[in-house]
Parts: C-alpha cells; structure tokens; sequence
C-alpha cells in the first residue's frame, strides 16, 4: 500500500532521492514528478535525480513545460550519502538501464518485468502500459486531488509508454486516463505532441532505412553512430510499423559499445527475453512482453572485428530460432 512507501520516507529522512532509469522518457519523468509532488503533500520533500542524459526533444520539452527540476547525477553526487534514501521509479536496481548512486535503494515503483531480484524495503511492481498508471493509482486510493500539472505529466508519460493506447495497455492503465483526464490541462499536452522530432535526427532515420535487412518478419538495422537512447526506441517503434516486419532490433554504435532496442507485436516473441538471451554474457538487457532494451560494452564489441553488427543479428536469429519463430 502506498501508506507504507509514505510511512517508510517519514521514517527514512530527512534525505529522499527518486531516481528515473538512466536516460528518462516522458514517463519516468512524469512519474517521478507525480510521485514527488505526492510525497510533498505529506511534508516529505524528495529531489529528482538520474544518470545520463535527457536526450529526447519531448522529455526536455516537457521538462519546461511543467517546470520539473530533476537533477544528473554529476550535480548530486558531492552531496549525497550512503545513508540517503533512493526511490527507483520506472527502472530497477541492476535492471540493466539504471546506474548504482552512492544512496541506499528503500523502494521501487515500476511497470517492467523484473529480470534480476532485489529487495527493498518497499515494493510496487506490476506490469502495467506506463508506470504514470501506477502513480495515479496512489492518488486515486489516496483521494488526493492531483494537480493541473501533475495530471498532465501523468497522462502524457501515459500516452507515450502505449504509444496512444495502442501498445501494452492493461485495464488499470484504462482506469488511470479515465481518473487523470478531469484534472489535466488539453492545451499543454497538444503543444508536448507537436513537432516531437529535431532536425538532427533525420540522418539517424536515412541510416536504419538504408541498412535494414528483413528475415522473414524480422526486421535488423544498425545506425552506425551514436544516437539518444530515445531515439533508438523511436526507430524501432517506426521499423516495426513496416507491414512486413513484427521483431525489429535496432543497434546504435557509440563510442562506448552497442545500444540496442527491440520491439515485438506478437505474443509468440517476448521482447525482453529475446533480448535478454542474445546479449548473455556480452551485455545487459530488459524490458517488456513488446518493448525491451540493452548495451553491450565496447569490451565485449571489440572481439567481434568489424563485422560486430552481423555478430549481434545471428545471436538473435538464433534465439528466434530457438523459439521456433524463426528458420536460420
């Protein structure tokens, strides 16, 4: 029960950290930002914080439109503790996407399948569309009138984790728009939906198109340079709307190794599994049924040679082989 996270703060203080998984989209923020303004309401007062980068034109945007402070880890680190307290919200400790800060990990609030156990002192892990439903749901069980702003950050982490409701939505996600939609300010989330690309990102698009290779309905591209985290998942989110494609990987190649995104539209596939087994032992992974993502350091990319890329796409044809989806 959330009575128990707020319980477990009070007694924990006066130092609260939430921190979001290391590059946060619109939905770790809007959650951590919801979570934080609930925690106010109880005189608990709670510093944003991830590591990373916000890379994504709609997150900073949103950012700025609601006038959310949150913190890299680089501009907390002198002053952090090993006896402050850390809230992991839509990520979780040693998930794979979310670094280890010098606090102490109490409590975890995320919509993601959990792939390496841990313990906290509380937990609320359930696989939801967005973990913005879950935050709402602790207003909604709490009878606490969410604010304007807080409304819309929620509802807008909403609409981008289902891609408008289309992609991993449960009922409680159904329930969470329906509590959220009085309270949030239209205006606001129709400016955060517009002109939601840069300019720059135009030559990561030409690159997956020019190298993307089709097997059956599986679909693999690199982009051979670096790219936001974001931006990964939104070519895997576009390659995936080919009619011929229903598995895409994505591969950006940065300077510190690989990152790769996978995105998956039928049951038979799941999405962090997938990516889960082809990157053992070379790398980190997780995610969702239909979304999942990963990094393989340069350490392990070195070995490959200069053909790594074809290296990666045979790990996953052959882990899609072994689910019987795919004939290599």
């Amino acid at each position: 029960m959330v009575q128990d996270l707020i319980q477990l703060c009070k007694e924990r203080g006066p130092k609260i950290y939430i921190q979001t998984h290391n590059f946060p989209d619109p939905d770790a923020i809007g959650s951590a930002y919801g979570l934080q303004k609930l925690l106010e309401h109880f005189g608990i007062k709670p510093t944003l914080c991830y590591a990373g980068r916000i890379d994504k034109l709609s997150t900073s945007r949103m950012l700025e439109e609601f006038g959310i402070e949150i913190y890299a880890y680089d501009d907390v680190r002198e002053e952090m503790k090993p006896t402050d307290s850390i809230i992991c919200v839509d990520s979780q400790k040693n998930g794979g996407n979310i670094q280890d800060f010098i606090g102490e990990e109490i409590a975890c609030v995320d919509h993601h399948p959990t792939f390496v156990e841990e313990t906290y002192l509380y937990d609320d892990i359930r696989i939801t569309g967005s973990c913005a439903t879950l935050i709402a749901q602790y207003y909604k069980k709490l009878e606490i009138t969410p604010t304007e702003n807080v409304a819309s950050a929620l509802l807008y982490g909403l609409k981008m984790d289902t891609m408008q409701f289309t992609r991993g939505v449960t009922d409680l996600d159904i329930a969470a728009l329906r509590f959220l939609f009085p309270y949030h300010n239209r205006a606001k989330i129709k400016r955060l939906e517009q002109n939601t690309m840069a300019f720059r990102d135009l030559k990561a698009y030409g690159a997956a198109i020019e190298n993307i290779q089709v097997y059956d309905r599986f679909g693999y591209t690199l982009v051979p340079f670096a790219c936001p985290d974001a931006l990964v998942a939104t070519l895997a989110d576009f390659i995936l709307d080919l009619d011929e494609v229903e598995v895409v990987v994505v591969v950006s190649a940065r300077e510190d190794g690989l990152k790769l995104s996978v995105r998956s539209e039928i049951d038979e596939v799941h999405a962090g599994y997938l990516i889960r087994d082809s990157l053992l032992g070379i790398g980190n992974a997780g995610g969702h049924a239909s979304m999942a993502g990963g990094f393989v350091p340069m350490a392990k990319v070195e070995p490959m040679g200069n053909y790594y890329s074809d290296v990666i796409r045979d790990r996953f044809m052959k882990e899609l082989e072994k689910m019987g989806y795919l004939k290599v």
